[in-house]
């Protein structure tokens, strides 16, 4: 008996697989389908961080991207910085600059974009540490949801350093591509 529950197995199973084959065996009489999908517009991100002190640039960092509608894109110029939270355990933290960026457009008009930045750096030598003798942090952090005028710079955000005078303003231009 069991060797015939074993020789039934295997005839089903090639019967099975007989059928798998069959059913993926292209048709040579059916006429070719249109492809459906729509390739996707291909766009470049120029991003601007430009410091200002009262109304003046005084320092500009740039970055880039490229980026397809409906997709979503992160840059990240960071520095990992180890910070003891207990003895012998460390925790890690991304100083430096972190963009993300989601375009939406192939199924919707006007194209629209989806940006988030964060800027984070160490507080300058002379400003006091933070409990723990742990070196204080700045970030700041600029998100923002809006209509995107093509090859036309436009401002994202800005943000003011609350301890001292800077202002730093995120700037988009957006080119297609094609």
């Amino acid at each position: 008996m069991h060797k015939g529950s074993m020789f039934l197995v295997l005839v089903l199973g090639t019967l099975l697989c007989g059928a798998e084959a069959l059913a993926q065996t292209p048709d040579t009489n059916a006429t070719p389908k249109a492809s459906t999908q729509v390739p996707s517009t291909a766009y470049r991100l120029d991003f601007s961080i430009h410091e200002l002190d009262d109304g003046k640039k005084i320092n500009t960092r740039r970055y880039s991207m490229n980026l397809s509608a409906d997709n979503r894109r992160d840059l990240k110029f960071v520095t990992r910085v180890p910070i003891q939270s207990e003895q012998g355990k460390f925790e890690y933290l991304d100083v430096g600059t972190s963009i993300s960026a989601r375009l939406y457009g192939e199924r919707v008009t006007p194209l629209t974009i989806d940006v988030n930045a964060d800027i984070s750096s160490f507080a300058v030598p002379n400003d006091e540490a933070a409990p723990g003798g742990h070196p204080l942090l700045r970030e700041m952090r600029i998100s923002a949801v809006t209509a995107v005028a093509l090859d036309k710079a436009m401002t994202i955000g800005s943000v003011d350093d609350p301890n001292s005078k800077p202002e730093y303003q995120l700037e988009l231009t957006v080119a297609n591509c094609e």
